[in-house]
């Protein structure tokens, strides 16, 4: 690879564009290249074009990669861009994430045009979210609610609401804020209330394995901190299994030296939560998501636990 042609591949919403452009720019001024050597590449992913159907009815997250990793693997793209909450927990063979680049705000953001936060919501109320693990909280602190699917990107949501289709709806702060959206949060939701999506707020850099080269053009992106925390939470994942059809949260995050986890599994009612929190070594982040899971899988009831369908 030619320092002339880096290609980022990416999907082609305004948040993937938006984190694409960072990470051209990252590299940009991380090698002193000009703007022009980095080519960006969109890419349609399945996810992006079927929007009538959950994602767990079509094939789960991995329909928001596939296409870009099959250009990866095809030499058409070099670095592939990924909101990491979206990559499946296996990776496709000979495909490794180079570098994480350093994470955003991990919480949810409660949107309405009408009501202040979700304590405020009437009885009732028609809420939109296409996230399972968004729902099954929602449900666990206010059963009264009523939740209907809502799909599309951060414009269309916004739309759906302005359409009062919904009175309310969720959207990951980090999107809104790389979007220069913020303003449009109605409230932060803390993480004792609603904790976020696996790696949510994370930046991935997916090469090939053994392209020395474009390993090291991106080394100087990957922030070790917020690497760290993906890999607990990706690996709590991991060992549940989970996918589209499994409510899972987890958040992960270095104080005083340390490495702290907080998962949470739930029932997609909301009825049934199970709750875990480890504090260890940093260097132990593989292992605590491992052995936080385990402690999730002794305790549960399995029908709590939603396995994937074949």
């Amino acid at each position: 690879m030619q320092a002339t042609s880096i290609r980022i591949g990416t999907r082609g919403s305004p948040l993937a564009l938006a984190q694409a452009h960072e990470v051209r720019d990252r590299i940009a001024k991380a090698h002193g290249l000009p703007l022009d050597a980095i080519s960006i590449t969109v890419i349609k992913t399945t996810g992006d074009q079927v929007l009538d159907r959950p994602l767990a009815d079509i094939g789960g997250k991995g329909l928001f990669t596939k296409e870009i990793e099959d250009a990866l693997i095809a030499n058409e793209i070099d670095v592939a861009v990924h909101s990491m909450k979206d990559v499946q927990t296996a990776l496709t063979d000979g495909l490794i994430i180079g570098a994480i680049l350093p994470r955003e705000d991990v919480r949810d953001a409660f949107i309405s045009l009408k009501h202040k936060s979700i304590d405020d919501l009437p009885k009732g109320a028609v809420v939109g979210t296409s996230s399972l693990r968004r729902q099954a909280q929602l449900l666990n602190t206010r059963p009264d609610l009523q939740v209907i699917g809502f799909r599309g990107n951060v414009q269309t949501r916004l739309k759906k609401l302005q359409d009062g289709v919904a009175e309310a709806t969720f959207l990951a702060v980090a999107g809104l804020n790389r979007l220069g959206m913020s303003d449009r949060i109605t409230a932060a939701i803390a993480l004792d209330q609603m904790l976020p999506a696996v790696a949510q707020g994370a930046i991935g850099l997916e090469i090939r394995a053994g392209d020395e080269a474009t390993a090291d053009l991106i080394a100087p992106l990957n922030h070790a901190e917020s690497a760290l925390a993906v890999t607990a939470e990706r690996a709590f994942l991991t060992r549940l299994e989970g996918s589209c059809r499994t409510p899972i949260a987890g958040h992960a995050y270095l104080a005083d030296g340390k490495l702290h986890f907080l998962g949470r599994v739930l029932s997609t009612d909301g009825k049934v939560s199970y709750a875990v929190s480890r504090v260890d070594a940093p260097e132990t982040a593989l292992a605590m998501g491992h052995s936080a899971a385990d402690e999730v899988l002794a305790n549960a009831d399995p029908a709590a636990l939603v396995r994937p369908t074949t």
